[in-house]
């Protein structure tokens, strides 16, 4: 019985510590989402990107209509072709078929690998200013008030203003 007194004493002094502790937590939220959509270097990127995908884009559409070309043309040949050239034919229409696809699925891996590459820095470059600005602020946390990302009141101070300043924006 005496062991219990002493456990309960301590669960209380440790919720009472520790609220105490969360009592004197300064807290701060950002929109990380508009931050990093107004930073130049996010435009930059979106334009390779773009500039990327355009370029992807024009190949598989080329391909594509050659593609349709072959099979116009083996559909008006097909009567006079022997059953053998005809199937031929028809390996070779699923083959380069086969060929548009992989060439499509690996386009958008490459698109994919480059947009990670170019948005790694981006996001780093955006928490270190965060973190930063944080710091010398004296905040210990900082939500991302984002919207979706759980936080539901955002009444603390709003570090977008100090972040894009530190960032040069």
């Amino acid at each position: 019985m005496k062991q219990f007194k002493t456990l309960l004493f301590a669960a209380i002094l440790f919720v009472g510590a520790t609220s105490f502790t969360m009592a004197q937590s300064k807290i701060a939220h950002i929109n990380t989402n508009e931050l990093i959509e107004a930073m130049p270097q996010m435009k930059t990127a979106k334009t390779e990107l773009e500039k990327l995908s355009k370029t992807y884009e024009a190949e598989i559409q080329k391909m594509a209509t050659e593609y349709q070309n072959k099979i116009k043309q083996y559909q008006r040949e097909v009567d006079t072709k022997t059953e053998e050239e005809n199937a031929k034919r028809a390996e070779e229409v699923q083959t380069i078929e086969q060929s548009i696809r992989q060439y499509q699925a690996n386009a958008q891996e490459d698109i994919q690998k480059k947009q990670e590459e170019l948005m790694k820095p981006i996001f780093e470059k955006a928490k270190a200013a965060i973190q930063k600005v944080a710091k010398a602020q004296g905040f210990q946390y900082v939500l991302d008030s984002t919207q979706g990302s759980g936080v539901l009141l955002a009444d603390g101070k709003d570090l977008m203003a100090d972040v894009k300043k530190e960032l040069g924006f």
